[in-house]
């Protein structure tokens, strides 16, 4: 080889060092400024090149079982309001929803901004990750403030969002407290999705082990031991919520790490947030409409009577065993896919999807199995308050519950798993038309239809939840693979 073609070797493979030094943005340079841990880059490496199968079951199977446990503690509740009378089970049904309406603006915030946390982190860019952590944990914080303000105007509250009347009486202590719950719950959520998004699934499992544990024990020993009303149920969860919120500002205080708060780092300007609350924003709504979509169904279920309300409560959380394991599954595989597409790996992502669709299914399979051979027995422990057994509350359970199983454990991971690849593309637009369309196109109108042309009775409620469960699969599953194609060209 020449000198001259020796000498332009030289320079072509100086250029290529400056393009891979620029391109690593991970690693050595950021773990320098302590913005990072080796175990951080760990799992970035393995999220962006390790086998995708192993990737899911590791991140996914902490967050179902997470997920699961939270709804255990949700029936666990549910039981324990049935110790009191069956209209406490039916207040706590009912306003759980009204909860949820309001938790969907943290929830939706905490969400959609992970995702653009996750984009952050698998580009390599830590400072951008500690600033948009900072900045949402400061927003969440704001909002704490404005909803503490709501609690004098509890029971306008419920008569707004058409709570019967007698669960009005029952239950207005008990959402005055749930709110303050709400607030610390916006803060945990964030959290929670930041410890998601770095792959610290393991940690979110044990520290809500922890906190259903003492949820359960103090919820058993008010209801058993002092006879308390529901309103000590919401103490409790508030007591236990408390605890992960000091697990959470323990570790989110850490200096020497990207994933940790800083009022320094706190930022409003539109660079900032913008990214995060245009991502958000849709998921906020599609949370909110989604839930107060449930709060219609259920006033509109009240015309069967207020066990019906409870009836549908129960139902919903016997089967959310299953549909919480497969959203344990598709928010792991939503971080997974946003921090592929950060690093610029787009046939990884979609790939990731349709591992997951595979594994979705599978639970869903497995849970229509083992619910249904179970159904009888799970029933009966919710249909009986003071040892004494309620048959009509029991079939009411058994009779919307065998409905909801057709239409939910199979359709419900497929629908959960088209939700991941949305949201970890960050289409939030689409999330929000599919669930929009679930409750106000596929269930408020076949209920009303059901209840104005047939005389199906409570059978109707199940019926419903049915047909909108299987129709929002198969729309979810139509524009995901539009979304996918679309991705593929």
């Amino acid at each position: 080889m020449s000198t001259k073609a020796k000498r332009s070797q030289a320079v072509a493979d100086c250029r290529k060092g400056q393009q891979e030094t620029v391109r690593r943005t991970d690693g050595s340079h950021m773990m320098k400024k302590g913005l990072t841990s080796g175990k951080d880059e760990k799992f970035r490496d393995f999220t962006l090149n390790g086998n995708l199968w192993l990737l899911l079951l590791q991140v996914g199977i902490p967050l179902a079982l997470y997920q699961s446990l939270s709804m255990l503690f949700k029936i666990l509740d549910s039981m324990m309001a049935s110790h009191i009378s069956a209209e406490s089970v039916s207040a706590v049904a009912y306003l759980s929803q009204i909860n949820q309406m309001i938790s969907a603006i943290g929830g939706g915030l905490a969400v959609g901004s992970s995702l653009k946390v996750s984009q952050a982190y698998g580009a390599g860019d830590y400072k951008l990750v500690k600033r948009r952590i900072s900045t949402l944990f400061g927003i969440c914080g704001i909002l704490g403030i404005v909803l503490v303000c709501l609690i004098p105007f509890t029971p306008a509250i419920l008569r707004i969002a058409r709570t019967p009347e007698n669960l009005v009486d029952i239950g207005s202590r008990y959402f005055a407290i749930e709110l303050i719950g709400i607030v610390i719950s916006f803060l945990n959520n964030v959290y929670i999705a930041v410890e998601r998004a770095r792959g610290n699934s393991r940690r979110i499992l044990y520290l809500n082990l922890f906190v259903i544990a003492v949820k359960l024990g103090l919820t058993a020993f008010f209801v058993y031991v002092l006879r308390s009303d529901i309103t000590m149920i919401a103490v409790a969860t508030v007591i236990s919520q408390g605890i992960l919120l000091g697990a959470g500002i323990y570790h989110m205080t850490r200096k020497d790490s990207a994933f940790s708060f800083s009022f320094k780092a706190v930022s409003f300007r539109r660079e900032t947030i913008g990214p995060m609350l245009h991502i958000s924003f849709p998921v906020m709504v599609e949370k909110g409409a989604f839930s107060f979509g449930k709060v219609v169904v259920n006033f509109m279920s009240s015309m069967y009577g207020s066990l019906t309300v409870g009836a549908l409560g129960i139902s919903n959380n016997i089967n959310g065993f299953t549909t919480s394991a497969q959203n344990g599954f598709q928010d792991g595989c939503a971080a997974v896919i946003s921090q592929n597409l950060g690093a610029g790996n787009k046939k990884r992502a979609i790939e990731a999807f349709q591992k997951l669709l595979c594994i979705n299914v599978l639970v869903g399979v497995t849970g229509f199995a083992v619910t249904m051979a179970c159904l009888q027995p799970i029933s009966l422990l919710f249909a009986t308050a003071e040892g004494v057994v309620n048959p009509e509350f029991q079939e009411m359970i058994i009779a919307i519950n065998r409905y909801e199983l057709i239409g939910g454990c199979i359709p419900l991971g497929v629908f959960s798993s088209c939700m991941a690849l949305l949201l970890g593309f960050g289409k939030t637009k689409l999330t929000l038309l599919i669930n929009f369309s679930r409750v106000f196109l596929f269930r408020i109108p076949v209920l009303w239809g059901l209840q104005n042309f047939t005389n199906l009775g409570t059978e109707s409620v199940g019926i419903t939840m049915m047909v909108s469960n299987m129709l929002v699969a198969v729309m979810a599953l139509v524009i995901a693979l539009v979304v996918v194609r679309r991705e593929n060209r």
